[in-house]
């Protein structure tokens, strides 16, 4: 399970606005809180699965496989 900063963001007509600053390309939109949450989680998802789907058709035949953990974001304030 991964966590990402979600910043919601209340713009024309009442419409929340969110966006994930570590992954470029997820914005979305909702009437409301909980709508622009649920459409933020499906677009984190179906981008992970995009980037994911395009590295492996992409990698050559003797691509090395691994795992690695980071250590949240340093630089937050």
């Amino acid at each position: 399970m991964r966590e990402y900063e979600v910043l919601y963001e209340t713009i024309e007509d009442g419409w929340i606005m969110a966006t994930v600053p570590d992954l470029p390309g997820a914005v979305t939109q909702g009437e409301n809180m909980d709508e622009a949450r649920s459409n933020i989680r499906e677009v984190i998802e179906l981008l992970l699965g995009s980037y994911r789907e395009q590295a492996f058709q992409h990698a050559s035949p003797g691509v090395v496989r691994e795992m690695v953990t980071v250590d949240g974001n340093p630089s937050a304030t």
